[in-house]
């Protein structure tokens, strides 16, 4: 199966659980919300970030040993693929003990952690933390065999465990939640079925590819061990900075502001989330096909499609970014405020920097996946480092003088920094060219958005006058016309576009 058809079944699948969970997930949110304390999705925030953040110990191993992957399996080198998923198992064995030990030690300071913890006791505070911190480790024992299934291209067997995993999860939290609201239930009920999958996927995986039980295995020779660790210190350095930078916003909510707060941003960020889920599947999907095409294709080649791919991104992620400028504020009102108070709606100013985030983030998403498959992890190891540093200055200083807002300009400015220096360095060490015309063409983007989301928000001021249902829909479908008809005005033209629109084409064709 070639490397279009294998990323039309990852989308496909991606698509088809990610619909799936979305739904459910909304579902036990608004039955969270309404059956449990405000402040304990707040503590479920906190605690899903503090675990976000020890996965640190991780360190960029995974990455690198899944490029290193690359070569065997399109190969078929079996013998050299078993050496490297040994290797792979001992360092995540490794990792497990380590991620433990670290997040034990934590447990006397979760107190200082979740400012203003309401009715929530010590005792409690920690032993959900634990339950949270046994889901983490015990992922670690399983998590190393993924890699060679998305080396071959078939990201859909993880995207459909995954899937059936968090419906059963879903389902059965929300029975608790309906008939004995009790948050110990409630993590236990993730944990048992957790384990149930990872237990399942260990056995599957060991049928799959049984050749990863063989006791057989020659270890990998000095210069391969030593790439891979070459490459791995340079992604500890991206790990470090990315963490700084992405994982401390709700770590400084709850320790500067209040935990509470922390689960009103969790509503917002699950609704961008859960759309950039939708988005990232297309783009986290041609990954290993990106590996791929870089082995087998000339630059030339290369530097076209990723001119495609960063065009489609940005019309995507702009788009995105566009609804979510007009709507989410309303959708969280329909959704939440409406039945619980206006405690729960974030100030504009806050809304509107984690939006511009979202779409610059977007822009990174593209970079990095080309990165990721090219193995250029070097030339910047350095930089994920300094966001990651003005991400907490900024954050820290401003959050305690203008409050939420503050946190999102680190956010954003950090950010930025990225999507200056990575395209320089992806031109100029993957294509041999100036960066010049992805700066062009950014610009470009950014402008025909910008105007597009001001439209936009002249003809919302009449729409949603007042907010219901029907005005609200009526918006939706006043923001996909607009939107996506003055793009492909100004843009239909383009070699981007016609590539595109022949990949269509040729699908429906064989329809």
């Amino acid at each position: 199966m070639g490397r279009t058809k294998l990323a039309a079944k990852n989308i496909t699948f991606g698509y088809v659980g990610q619909l799936a969970t979305a739904l459910m997930s909304f579902i036990l949110r608004t039955i969270f919300i309404h059956r449990l304390a405000e402040t304990l999705l707040g503590v479920n925030a906190l605690y899903s970030n503090i675990l976000s953040l020890l996965s640190m110990a991780e360190l960029g191993i995974g990455t690198a040993l899944n490029f290193s992957l690359y070569a065997p399996v399109a190969a078929k080198d079996t013998e050299k693929v078993k050496s490297y998923m040994q290797m792979y198992r001992k360092a995540y064995h490794t990792i497990a003990i380590v991620v433990a030990v670290i997040g034990l030690s934590l447990v006397p300071f979760l107190q200082y952690l979740a400012k203003n913890s309401g009715d929530i006791g010590l005792r409690d505070l920690r032993f959900y933390y634990l339950i949270f911190l046994f889901n983490t480790v015990s992922t670690y024992f399983v998590s190393y065999k993924y890699s060679l299934v998305n080396a071959e291209q078939k990201n859909y067997i993880q995207t459909n465990i995954n899937t059936i995993t968090k419906i059963v999860t879903v389902f059965f939290q929300i029975i608790i939640l309906l008939i004995i609201p009790n948050f110990y239930l409630y993590l236990l009920t993730d944990a048992v079925v957790q384990l149930i999958q990872k237990i399942f996927v260990s056995s599957y995986l060991n049928k799959l590819y049984p050749y990863l039980t063989d006791k057989n295995i020659t270890p990998l020779s000095k210069e391969e061990h030593d790439e891979v660790w070459r490459k791995t210190k340079a992604l500890v350095m991206h790990k470090v900075g990315d963490v700084a930078r992405l994982q401390t916003d709700t770590l400084i909510i709850s320790s500067f502001i209040e935990v509470k707060v922390a689960g009103h941003v969790d509503n917002y960020t699950m609704v961008t989330g859960t759309i950039a889920n939708f988005v990232n599947i297309i783009f986290n999907s041609v990954i290993s096909g990106f590996g791929n095409l870089i082995a087998t294709e000339s630059k030339q080649k290369q530097y076209q499609t990723f001119k495609v791919y960063r065009f489609f991104a940005s019309w995507v992620y702009g788009f995105s970014a566009c609804g979510f400028f007009i709507l989410l504020q309303p959708l969280i009102y329909l959704w939440i405020v409406r039945k619980n108070g206006p405690e729960w709606l974030l100030a504009t100013a806050a809304v509107y920097l984690l939006i511009t985030d979202y779409y610059f983030k977007g822009d990174r998403i593209v970079l990095s996946n080309y990165k990721t498959a090219a193995g250029v992890f070097e030339q910047d190891k350095y930089l994920a480092l300094i966001q990651g540093l003005v991400n907490l200055v900024i954050s820290i200083v401003l959050v305690q003088k203008i409050g939420l807002a503050g946190i999102y300009v680190g956010t954003v400015i950090s950010g930025l920094i990225a999507n200056i220096t990575k395209p320089v360095i992806i031109y100029r060490v993957c294509f041999e060219r100036s960066a010049a015309s992805y700066f062009a063409d950014s610009i470009k983007y950014i402008l025909t958005e910008a105007a597009i989301i001001c439209l936009l928000y002249f003809i919302s001021i009449f729409v949603l006058k007042e907010i219901t249902l029907v005005s609200f829909a009526v918006m939706i479908v006043i923001v996909t016309i607009v939107f996506n008809s003055v793009f492909w005005i100004l843009f239909h033209k383009t070699y981007e576009y016609t590539y595109l629109k022949n990949i269509v084409l040729r699908k429906l064709g064989k329809a």
